[in-house]
Parts: structure tokens; sequence; C-alpha cells
């Protein structure tokens, strides 16, 4: 009997060939699997051993006002095993009585919650398993609450509880933490998002800013949170669930442009007494057009990691760390960052998302840190996402859309545009139907069109998914090297707009193309370009940390830089006619591919094919 052909993605393929593509997709990085989500916690029984011990010190943390601080496990077993792993819960307990009202495992020895880190025994010492005694640190971050360390036996797959530790805490466990800068819907506004385990019945938010040794500003935060039943499916409304604290937004405006400011987060409490954070600052932006040196940082997919090396994620989103440390060092010379989609990939684990805030924190709290959402934040079915399938883990996205704010009408529609200076960006939401006739679309044109290119020549377009042009493994087997339907009504657009280039995530790997249009190179040049815009240079930047994805063994003649490493793109735009693209790996801050952009303003007025305004023989 024949095949039944299936449709993917706007194509009909046989069986074989949808299969062929899922493997690929997994062997080429596109997946992953969340490291919490391998532990079966429905699965743990008690097991407690009178002579099984677990001990972490000190007891409490963050005495001086830190938000990180390592901790010392120290643990004992009478039967140590090759697979034994210890476990740190917050909220500390972790029992039953996690378990929601309808859950039928709601009595002993079930746990609903999953852990919010894990590592194996015998990391530490190699002599666990003779011995039976190790100890192991772990870096814990103030996530408003207490925590708790379990030593489980019998691997992941099938946990047993054989010893709880003491409970410890921080010091301040409800204190402002994390901040998160964002432009704001106006070039003179800049918000500032962080989060708390103050609600408003206990404490009014606010954010004291202000010029440096001048009078200083007090600007009020709106609070939001969401709750489990917010959660679009399992794990986030399942073992994922993780109360979130409270999210507040303040907005400061009025901004003097190119102006260095101090601010710090403040809790008037109902005693009439002040909690504050440490103290921050920022540079606001320049006037849009204005001529002087601006810098962007783009990248995707970076996902998170871990510093104490717990949960296996060296395997799950390896360069992380190294982007984010390789920003942390050049912070100085950067002003804005794109973070094009898969934030967190929490997944689900909800967790995540405070220790991702948390390791991004030198960067969001001096810069302004705009996300686009991805695949990992918002797909779920059955939830009006364009692709229906569960890659955010239930999240649906409630996380993103609430932790980070962006200058969008409406944050479940994820799409904005923002200005910095002589940059006009138009950031897509790929994860909503973006072909023609549809609302965003509407948007899409609208952004290009509204763009001054005399005040604003450099116009940019983000998206997570590639709409453009990809020569990864995954993309060649749909056979049109894009997410499919990508460019199919776009192009008409980059190209009537002369849209300089487009950068897009969801592959993890580098590539940047020629000039292109309808899949034609318009130019020959690989490292200067100048005159006429032609074409749109289309960048896949999704190798911002998480696992690699394989390139097509195809050679495609668009494709002029492909790497397959953890890096980020730099654009530097020196004045109105000259800008710097630079391609820097993770590892080590050195640019390994680049060009430069020189022209003039009638440069982009030039008529090039399918991108003339009309014209009259009238006189």
């Amino acid at each position: 009997m024949a095949e039944s052909p299936l449709l993917l993605g706007g194509f009909s393929l046989s069986l074989a060939a949808v299969l062929l593509v899922l493997s690929v997709r997994v062997a080429s990085g596109v997946g992953g699997e969340q490291p919490l989500s391998k532990i079966a916690i429905h699965n743990a029984v008690h097991a407690l051993h009178e002579n099984a011990s677990i001990r972490a010190h000190p007891l409490v943390l963050g005495l001086k006002g830190e938000d990180t601080e390592w901790v010392v496990v120290d643990f004992e077993s009478p039967g140590p095993a090759e697979d034994d792993w210890i476990a740190v819960f917050s909220p500390a307990n972790f029992n039953s009585s996690t378990c929601r009202p309808n859950d039928p495992r709601q009595r002993a020895p079930f746990i609903c919650s999953a852990p919010i880190k894990y590592k194996f025994a015998n990391e530490s010492s190699s002599d666990y398993t003779k011995t039976g005694n190790a100890s192991l640190e772990f870096q814990l971050i103030n996530q408003r609450s207490d925590f708790s360390f379990a030593l489980f036996s019998g691997g992941l797959s099938n946990p047993k509880l054989v010893a709880v530790s003491n409970i410890i805490n921080f010091a301040y466990p409800k204190a402002p933490l994390y901040p998160r800068l964002s432009q704001g819907k106006s070039w003179d506004e800049m918000t500032v998002t962080w989060t708390s385990g103050y609600n408003i019945d206990e404490a009014t938010p606010f954010v004291e800013w202000g010029v440096e040794e001048e009078t200083q500003t007090r600007s009020p935060a709106g609070t939001l949170t969401f709750r489990q039943n917010s959660m679009c499916g399992p794990p986030a409304r399942t073992v994922g669930w993780r109360d979130p604290g409270f999210i507040h937004t303040s907005f400061l405006k009025d901004l003097w442009p190119n102006a260095e400011y101090t601010y710090r987060l403040g809790h008037r409490l109902a005693n009439n007494s002040y909690v504050w954070s440490k103290v921050y600052s920022f540079k606001s932006s320049p006037y849009p057009g204005q001529d002087s040196l601006q810098r962007a940082v783009i990248f995707g997919d970076m996902g998170k990691a871990e510093r104490d090396g717990s949960n296996e994620y060296n395997n799950y989103q390896p360069g992380s760390l190294n982007t984010t440390d390789q920003l942390i060092k050049d912070l100085d010379n950067i002003d804005i960052v794109f973070h094009i989609g898969d934030i967190t990939y929490a997944n689900g684990y909800i967790s995540q998302w405070d220790q991702f805030t948390s390791m991004i924190e030198p960067i969001a709290s001096t810069v302004p840190y705009m996300i686009a959402s991805g695949n990992h934040e918002r797909d779920t079915p059955g939830t009006g996402s364009f692709y229906d399938t569960n890659d955010s883990g239930g999240e649906c996205g409630v996380l993103a859309e609430t932790m980070f704010y962006v200058p969008a009408e409406n944050r479940a529609k994820f799409w904005y545009s923002t200005d910095y200076g002589m940059f006009h960006f138009c950031i897509a939401d790929s994860e909503h139907d973006w072909r023609e006739g549809s609302e965003q679309y509407r948007f899409i044109e609208n952004c290009f069109a509204t763009a001054d290119r005399q005040k604003q020549p450099w116009l940019i377009f983000a998206a997570h998914r590639v709409l453009g042009y990809s020569s990864s493994a995954y993309y060649s087997l749909m056979g049109s090297f894009e997410e499919p339907m990508g460019r199919d009504s776009l192009q008409k657009l980059w190209q009537k707009y002369k849209v300089d280039m487009a950068f897009y995530g969801h592959v993890h790997n580098y590539e940047r193309t020629c000039p292109i249009y309808q899949n034609q190179c318009v130019n020959t040049e690989k490292s200067h370009y100048s005159g006429t815009v032609n074409g749109t240079i289309h960048v896949v930047v999704g190798c911002g940390g998480s696992e690699r994805s394989y390139f097509s063994e195809s050679q495609t003649i668009w494709s002029v830089y492909r790497d397959y490493d953890y890096g980020f793109v730099k654009l530097t735009a020196f004045n109105h006619s000259s800008l710097l693209f630079e391609y820097k790996k993770s590892r080590d801050g050195k640019v390994y591919d680049s060009f430069t952009i020189s022209r003039e303003y009638r440069d982009v007025l030039a008529c090039v094919h399918d991108g003339c305004e009309p014209t009259t023989l009238a006189t």
C-alpha cells in the first residue's frame, strides 16, 4: 500500500520524508531535552534510611544583601551507587502537600514538584561509591523561598528518596532583584522590570532614578503575576510549576538623550519603611537620527547554564555562559541587546526563568535587553500559536510576556518596532501568522514604511524562525532552505522598503548570505557593500548557546559564511553613511566574519527591481 502523504508546514510529504525530517531536526540540534524533564518525579517513592544523611550550610544566605551564594552539601549513604543524585527543592517543603487539590496523587509518598536543579552524587568524588560519603557545592540565587536538599537513589527515572536535608534561607527573600531594562514606546522612555516577593497589599513598588548628584525622581511601578491555572499544559501546569513571585514594571519618562542615569528599585512597606535594591545605572537612548557611535548586539537561542555545573546544562546549552560573559566583558561598548527568541529553554519549568534573569542581570540592568518570541516561549497545542507543538512546555507565552517588557501594542502578539538613534528595528513574532493578509503582515509593512531613512538609514528586521534563508540540514530537507512559507510574502516587502539586514534564530549556528532577492545574489562583494540597496542580507544567528545545528552538505550559491559554533553579531553605526557588521565567537570574543556598508541617502532612494516609487510624465 502506498504511503499516505502528511502535511508538514504547508507541504505534502511522505511518511518516510517526515520521519527523516524529524530525525535530522533532533540530530541538528533544533530540539533538545530540558534537563529537569529527565527526572520522573511522579515515580518518586520514599526509601528513607536511618543511616543516610544530608546537610547543607551555611544556614542563612545573603546576610550582606547578596542575591547569590555558594552552599556546601555533605551527604552519606549506606548503599551508594553510580546513579545516586542530589536534588535542590524550593520551596523546601516538596512533599505531597504541594500537589494541586484535584491531583489524585495527593498523599505520601508522591512528589508533585520538580527540583530546581540537581547533580549526581559522584560528581565531586570518584570514591563515593566505595565510601558512601561526599560533598557537593551548589550556587543558589534568591528565589523568594527557602531551600532543601534531597538524596535520591535509583537514578532519574526511578527516584527513591533516601534522605532530606535541613532548610536554608536567604536573609531577605522578598528583596527586589534582577532588573531588566527595555526601550519604551518612545525614544525618551526606559522601562525597568524586576522581580520581588512583595504583592501590592504588602508594599508599594517604585523606581528612584535620576542623573547622579541631582534631585532624584520616583516613578511608580505596575505589578503583575500569574497562577498555575494560567499555564496551558504540562509541565508548566504540573511538576514544573513554581510561584513566580511578583513582576514589577516602571516607566522612566522624558529622559535626556545620551545621559547617564542611576536608579534603584524600591518598595515602601505598610509601616512606611523602605526596602531597596543596590544602585544600577544606564545610558539613555540617543535622539532618533542622531549622528553618533551606536552599537547593537543580536543573537538568539541562548538559554541558560549553571556556573556550578548542575542540571547537565553543559550538554543542553553549552555556549550560554560564554556568550553572557563575553557580553559582560564588552558591556562598555554595547548600547542595546536583541535576544531574538528561545530565551531560557525553561520549557515549562518555571524556576528556570529566575535563574536566567539572574544570569543576564549584569547586562540587562545596564542596557536595554529586547526579546522576541520563539517556539520555546509560545508554542502550546490549541492555544492559537501558528505551530501546534508543545515546545514551550505549557507556558504558552505567559512567562515571556510577563517577565520581560517589550513596546508592543499587545504583548500576547509579540511584534513591535523600536528606534535606537540611526537604527530602526522591526521585530516580528514567527509564532503567529506573518503571511500576506494577516494582522502581523500589516504591522511589518507599516514598520518598514514608517522608517525615515534620511534620519534612520539602517533598517533591521528580526524574527525567531528563519523566514529568509538558511543552509541548515533541517531546512534543506524542507526543500526551500527556509521556514515553510517563510519568505513567500515577506521578500517583496524587504525589497520594496530596502531592508538592510534580516536576522533569525531557531537554527543553532551562524550563517550570512549575500545581498539577495528571489534566491539570487544581487551583489558579488563579500566584505564591503556600497551604493544602491538592491537586496537584503540575511543572517542566522541562533548560536547564542543552545546545542548546535548541522549544516546541509548542499553548497547554496547565496551562503557567504557559515560557522558551526557559538557567537553573536555586533552592529556598529559610525554615522548615517557607514556601518560595521561583526560576528564574534563566544569562546574568545574575536571577530570571525565581518563586512562594512558605505552609502549615501540617495542610494537608499534609488530605484531597484521591485523597489521603485511610482513616477509620472507630468511636468
